[in-house]
């Protein structure tokens, strides 16, 4: 039998790979040049998947909002030194890629995580080999939620709507799937809980990736 899903979009943060200590890090260098203090992991946490400009928005509140244009430059060079050391992959990650792969079921990252940090990291654990194609901010006008970047992200890769399916790990990435007309599944390993994933319209909630294999190949 057929595979339901010929093209699965997957975020990157949360979903593929942890990589919040070095965000966290970043967003405290970041702030202590700015006399700021540094951000707990919980507000970093909740701050992040919008974005970068939005993440510094939330963290530094209204009151400091001028100082973002500026601050996105900073954190940038310094992450772009400092990206690769606290990057990991999520547990099972590199095993349903693969069997996506084997399968010929394309696969391909959309994040609002910085396009070529998200290409660099991708092949720096091993992900490259098993995507069609990473997709970030700065690669095109728009980010999630936005329904033209995921339309965009389908044509990129060859897919189209009636085929395909978003994986993902935050409401964010639920209305980027539903705005595109396709279903999203969820994992628990990101940002929100089982429960905040369902009030957002998650199609389906897994713990882990592992759980999205099993779904995805019992009928295949």
């Amino acid at each position: 039998m057929e595979p339901a899903y010929r093209t699965i979009l997957f975020d990157l943060d949360g979903t593929l790979i942890d990589h919040f200590e070095a965000i966290c890090r970043s967003l405290a260098f970041t702030l202590r040049q700015f006399g700021l203090a540094e951000p707990t992991m919980a507000e970093v946490r909740r701050a992040v998947g919008l974005g970068l400009e939005h993440a510094f928005r939330q963290l530094v509140g209204e009151e400091n909002a001028e100082i973002v244009d500026r601050a996105v430059p900073v954190y940038r060079e310094y992450f772009a030194r400092t990206m690769l050391d606290d990057v990991v992959l999520l547990p099972g990650a590199l095993e349903l890629l693969g069997d996506l792969k084997a399968r010929g079921i394309r696969a391909a990252i959309l994040t609002n995580k910085h396009g070529p940090s998200s290409r660099e990291i991708a092949d720096h654990l091993g992900l490259t080999p098993f995507l069609v194609a990473v997709i970030g901010a700065q690669d095109t006008p728009w980010h999630k939620p936005d329904a033209r970047l995921t339309a965009h992200a389908l044509a990129a890769v060859g897919g189209d709507v009636a085929s395909s399916l978003f994986v993902g790990d935050s409401p964010y990435d639920v209305q980027a799937a539903h705005n595109g007309g396709i279903p999203c599944w969820v994992v628990t390993t990101g940002t929100h809980t089982a429960d905040e994933l369902r009030a957002a319209g998650a199609d389906a909630v897994h713990d882990d990736l592992a759980s999205i294999g099993r779904s995805l190949f019992a009928s295949a």
